[in-house]
């Protein structure tokens, strides 16, 4: 087993790329995978804590006024800027508006937890991509009701109070469980193994995409060009907020390559598990497809981009 982990982790961004595309293959193991959502979300995030580097993660708990206008930038302004580049898509082409009122949605969410795990797999700014994560989670519930009700005219159907204990029941067993992880390890274990451990994240992150996607096969079958043109837009939005947050931390924060680089994987790939969660029963299932197929850039996109994150990387500040 431990040599089958080994092996994910020295090519996480393939099996990424492919094991995304299983729940789609095989909808039985996707409806018998979601009742695993919140511990598939959750073990990513715990096991990239493990290996995180706690003084980098302390240098920029230091410096709030980075990190909290980079939350501000991906909680307020991502949504209001996509609300007002789909508001015309949507009146003068026809978009449809479930689709539209998911995007908007997406933008306002915070980083997926992966993104932590991804930062680590591309040799990226992990330490800035965790502590971004974790204050836009905490946030996200008096930011997202608010945006959702004005820009949309959605209720979320949860209170302030409730999502705000979920989210910080889940982030504080993921930080927990990563101290007690580190405490109990023997020394230099986890940087001997560090590739058993990516690959330990890779199976979870895999395992959650998988589970996300039950129902959507039957969905492509009754509408397969609605399910495209999501998959599609899914895409898009994915790109332009990555190339979007890149631009802000490069030219705006002033950021290295490598962090700025971050910054864009942590606009692009928002938690959408996370929204479906607060929207509860309100969500109409064409919202729900957008965020299933959501994943698919989320997982693919590293693996076709890696080559590109790495020269950009290593290009001179």
């Amino acid at each position: 087993m431990m040599g089958l982990l080994d092996y994910v982790g020295r090519h996480a961004t393939k099996f990424l790329f492919g094991g995304v595309l299983v729940g789609l293959a095989v909808p039985p193991l996707a409806a018998l995978l979601r009742p695993g959502l919140v511990v598939f979300l959750l073990l990513p995030l715990t096991l990239a804590l493990m290996r995180l580097d706690w003084s980098a993660f302390h240098a920029y708990a230091k410096r709030p006024l980075l990190t909290l206008p980079a939350v501000a930038f991906l909680l307020l302004v991502c949504p209001l800027l996509v609300f007002a580049i789909l508001l015309p898509v949507n009146l003068y082409l026809g978009f449809p508006r479930p689709l539209t009122e998911a995007i908007v949605l997406m933008a306002a969410g915070p980083p997926i937890t992966g993104t932590v795990a991804i930062a680590l797999i591309l040799g990226l700014d992990a330490a800035l991509a965790v502590i971004v994560m974790v204050i836009a989670t905490a946030i996200v519930p008096f930011t997202l009701p608010p945006l959702a009700l004005w820009l949309l005219d959605i209720q979320v159907d949860m209170s302030l109070l409730e999502f705000m204990g979920r989210l910080a029941l889940m982030v504080g067993v993921a930080f927990g469980g990563a101290i007690l992880a580190q405490k109990l390890s023997p020394p230099g274990w986890l940087k001997k193994n560090s590739r058993l451990v990516d690959g330990a994240s890779v199976v979870a992150l895999v395992l959650f995409a998988i589970a996300i996607m039950d129902g959507v096969e039957a969905k492509l079958v009754a509408q397969p060009g609605y399910v495209m043109l999501a998959t599609a837009s899914a895409f898009v939005a994915n790109l332009l907020l990555q190339v979007l947050g890149y631009a802000v931390g490069r030219w705006i924060f002033r950021l290295g390559q490598p962090a700025a680089l971050t910054m864009g994987i942590l606009t692009g790939n928002c938690n959408m598990g996370l929204i479906m969660v607060a929207l509860a029963d309100r969500a109409v299932f064409d919202m729900v497809i957008f965020f299933a197929m959501g994943q698919l850039p989320m997982y693919m996109l590293p693996g076709l981009l890696q080559p590109l994150y790495r020269r950009m990387a290593a290009r001179p500040a």
